[in-house]
């Protein structure tokens, strides 16, 4: 058996625990509930008309998505918030700049629904601005 040195343990752990920390990083995304259920069905989400329009799916992170909502779905009722694992989409996720010179992740090709960890309503308060979970930034 070979000797085992404190910091090499601790350095081996901050690793373990940072890769995780990456693994598990979630972006967002806002649809309609009825296309989201249309995904379910088929097993993926082609994304919003806008969506396709552009040629991706747009995302947001947590420090992005109110800013989103408000500039593409202020009012808007019926909508949910999909919370998607980064690591479940692979090569086809871009970080692209572009509102205000930040990076935001857009997906080219089909979301899975698999890839999605979480859906939240996304309601509206009495003002009409969307009510995110305290999760969210």
């Amino acid at each position: 058996m070979l000797p085992v040195c404190p910091a090499q343990i601790k350095f081996n752990l901050f690793y373990i625990y940072r890769q995780a920390k990456v693994m598990n990083k979630l972006i967002y995304h806002m649809c309609h509930a009825d296309e989201w259920e249309d995904a379910q069905k088929s097993g993926f989400y082609a994304g919003s008309s806008q969506d396709q329009a552009d040629g991706f799916i747009h995302f947001s992170t947590a420090d992005q998505v109110r800013g989103s909502a408000a500039k593409h779905r202020a009012g808007q009722d019926g909508l949910v918030l999909l919370s998607i694992a980064i690591d479940q989409l692979g090569d086809s996720l871009k970080w692209e700049k572009s509102r205000g010179g930040e990076s935001f992740p857009h997906l080219y090709g089909d979301l899975l629904s698999s890839a999605v960890v979480h859906l939240e309503p996304l309601l509206l308060d009495e003002s009409g601005h969307h009510v995110f979970p305290k999760s969210i930034s």
